[in-house]
Formats: C-alpha cells, sequence, structure tokens
C-alpha cells in the first residue's frame, strides 16, 4: 500500500469499548484501521464511523490486512476479554508484525499476564503496552483516563495519539507514561478497588438516609445534587444523583426501588484486596467492600434469614423517623462521613501503589496518578485535585 493510504494505528476488538475508543481516535484526527474476528462488528463499525462525521477509519477483515494497512512503526490497540484471547489474538496478529512495532493491551488485565507477554513477543523483537483504560463506553468515546506501562520507547510512538484522545482537565491530558512491566495494568487494578469501595461507601450512605432518614427519593436525588456542588463533586456523586430520578418506564415508581441487590464482578477488587494482603498494606476500606459484593450474592440466604429474623420478632423497618430523628443533622453527618470514608478509599489505594511500586522498583508517580485520574475515569473526584497537590507538597505522607 502507498505510504499515505496507511492508517496511522489499528485496533482490534469491536465490542462496545473498542468501537468507541476507535472512533475518539478516528475523531481526532488519526487514521485508525479497525479489525474484528466477527466481520459484522466490523461493518458496524465502519458505519458508525460514516455517520458520526465521515471519520477516517477502515475497516480490514483479517489479520494480515490489517497489519500490512499501518504504519510502521506499527501500534496495534487490542480490546478483547483478557486471558487466553488475549493470548491469542497476540499470536494471530504478531504472525504479520515486525521488530519495532508494537502491541497495547487495554483490557483488564492481570499484571503478571502483561509482564509474561512483555518477555514473550520481545523475542521477535516486538513492543508492548499494557494500558489501563477507565471510563466505560462513554470515556472511551469522548475521553478516557489512559495507564499505559511498559515500553517507553512504544509508550512514545503513539503518545501524541493516547494525549489527544484522553481525557482533558486543566493541568493536562489524562494520560500518562506509568512505568515498566505491568504497571500501568496494576495501576488500573488499584483504580478498581478504589472505585468499588467509592460504591460501598454510597450505598450505605443510602441506606442509612433512605431507612433511618427515611428520606424520598426526590429528597436523595437534591441531596445528593447538592453535595456533587461541594468537596463531594465526582462522578459517582453524580449519577447517584440522577439515579433517583429515573422512573420505571415498565410500571409505576421509581427505578431503583426495582434494582435486584445483588451484584457481581470482574475480578480486579478481588486482585486488589489479595495484593494488599500480600503486601502487608492495610485496606479495610476496599476489602469491605469487595465482602459486600459477595453478600449481595447470597440473594436466596439473606431472604431466608430475613423471613427468620422477622419471624423471631425483629422488624427490619425500625421506625426511625417517628423517633425524633434530625434529618437536617444525620444528612449532614452522612456528607461528612461520606467525605472522610471516601478520603480513606483513596489513601489506602495510593498506600498499595507505593508498596507494590517499592517492591517492583517501578518509581510511580503517585500525584500524577492523582492527577490523570480527575478526568474519564470513574473514580474522578474534585477532591483528588488537593491529594496530588498533598503529595507533591509532602511526598512522605504515604507511610
Amino acid at each position: 500500500m502507498e505510504a499515505s493510504t496507511l492508517s496511522r494505528i489499528g485496533l482490534a476488538g469491536l465490542a462496545v469499548m473498542g468501537q468507541n475508543l476507535a472512533l475518539n481516535i478516528g475523531e481526532k484526527g488519526f487514521p485508525i484501521s479497525v479489525y474484528n474476528r466477527t466481520t459484522s462488528k466490523v461493518d458496524e463499525t465502519v458505519d458508525r464511523a460514516r455517520k458520526e462525521g465521515g471519520l477516517p477509519l477502515f475497516g480490514q477483515y483479517n489479520p494480515r490486512d490489517f497489519i500490512l494497512s499501518l504504519e510502521r512503526p506499527r501500534s496495534v490497540i487490542i480490546l478483547v476479554k483478557a486471558g487466553a484471547p488475549v493470548d491469542q489474538t497476540i499470536a494471530s496478529l504478531s504472525e504479520h508484525m515486525e521488530s519495532g512495532d508494537c502491541i497495547i493491551d487495554g483490557g483488564n488485565e492481570w499484571y503478571e499476564n502483561t509482564e509474561r507477554r512483555i518477555r514473550e513477543v520481545s523475542d521477535k523483537g516486538i513492543l508492548y503496552l499494557g494500558m489501563g483504560v477507565s471510563g466505560g463506553e462513554e470515556g472511551a468515546r469522548n475521553g478516557p483516563s489512559l495507564m499505559p506501562g511498559g515500553s517507553y520507547q512504544a509508550y512514545s510512538n503513539v503518545q501524541d495519539i493516547l494525549m489527544k484522545v484522553a481525557a482533558q482537565v486543566e493541568d493536562g491530558p489524562c494520560a500518562t507514561y506509568i512505568g515498566e512491566g505491568g504497571s500501568g495494568n496494576f495501576v488500573k487494578m488499584v483504580h478498581n478497588g478504589i472505585e468499588y469501595g467509592d460504591m460501598q461507601l454510597i450505598s450505605e450512605a443510602y441506606d442509612v438516609l433512605k431507612h433511618v432518614g427515611g428520606l424520598s427519593n426526590s429528597e436523595l436525588s437534591e441531596i445528593f445534587g447538592e453535595w456533587n456542588s461541594g468537596e463531594l463533586e465526582s462522578f459517582l456523586i453524580e449519577i447517584t444523583a440522577d439515579i433517583f430520578k429515573v422512573k420505571d418506564e415498565a410500571g409505576d415508581g421509581d427505578l431503583v426501588d426495582k434494582i435486584l441487590d445483588k451484584t457481581g464482578m470482574k475480578g480486579t477488587g478481588k486482585w486488589t484486596v489479595q495484593q494488599a494482603a500480600e503486601l502487608s498494606v492495610a485496606a479495610p476500606t476496599i476489602a469491605a467492600s469487595l465482602d459486600c459484593r459477595y453478600l449481595s450474592g447470597l440473594k436466596e440466604e439473606r431472604e431466608n434469614a430475613a423471613t427468620v429474623l422477622k419471624e423471631a420478632g425483629l422488624n427490619d423497618e425500625v421506625g426511625f423517623v417517628k423517633s425524633g430523628i434530625d434529618k437536617k443533622r444525620l444528612i449532614d453527618d452522612v456528607r461528612q462521613a461520606l467525605y472522610a470514608s471516601k478520603i480513606c478509599s483513596y489513601a489506602q489505594g495510593m498506600n498499595l501503589l507505593r508498596a507494590k511500586s517499592d517492591e517492583k522498583g517501578w518509581n510511580l508517580n503517585l500525584g500524577e496518578l492523582a492527577r490523570i485520574w480527575k478526568g474519564g475515569c470513574i473514580i474522578r473526584a474534585v477532591f483528588l485535585d488537593r491529594i496530588k497537590r498533598l503529595i507533591r507538597e509532602i511526598p512522605t505522607w504515604l507511610v
């Protein structure tokens, strides 16, 4: 192919995250080739690129044509399910790659798998990055937080792209080179552990306000909205306020009251707690949030226990509201408790990152991590700016 027709970068794996990240890259002016084993996904992505502004996105239908459509040194992002599918994708693509080309895994991968793959592809002279991508499908399309770790040369080859597609905050793009080896995946793992803690804290604040304070969903929406204009301003607080407003389109009432109190997980929270234990780092907020997810999965057992307790005379709808609760004071107490607890959750995550950095010699810049989490990602929060300044001003505050 003529050099002028080659794409600047490629992306393999066109599920929701892959499609949206590819469109984001194309929208920023970088010609991109896309590939997926299911050809209909390629067609779907190409069609979206056409409808969303005629973006410079080009579909390829086999690994060879996909790789040959890229400028040298070639850089390929893969967004497929962690584990064996990543190894299979690497095998099919690397067969057509050359020394100096780069593979960037953007999935939630265990960091030791990334370090193994770095060693394996180095035999062919191929460079490798394990890149955490946070922000969900909306972030992927409009600006995620990016955490690439591994080969610095590979990062340099795509730095201009990453800086453009990442979320933008007042002090720069939410992307930075994390460090060597599997550091990018490890940082994303801890990010997700902090997210576990954050969501559990919000759910407990909701529970107290709902069942102790007797507040309605409309009142809860207003309260969380007010909190989001202060020190608790964050993505999760913002969407919590919005959730209380959603009506059940298939019936009467609010949707939040119809949601099953049972959840699953993908593993990153468990890995975070395991690593904290192995490194002797206390992470009680994150660990408690993991325990609560396990408990939520025991739906049948919890229902049976509720029946037994009710028969024993314990009422699950204790008359707290009529007992003279000062709602205004309760709301402020919960706000302050939530803020203090969120700080603890983030500090636990930072302590874990510091400990792992010391063990592996990654030399992680914790202040820079706080900065790139200020936009795009799920745990973005205004007080991360205060954490960033604190780390930079007093670098020994984490002990």
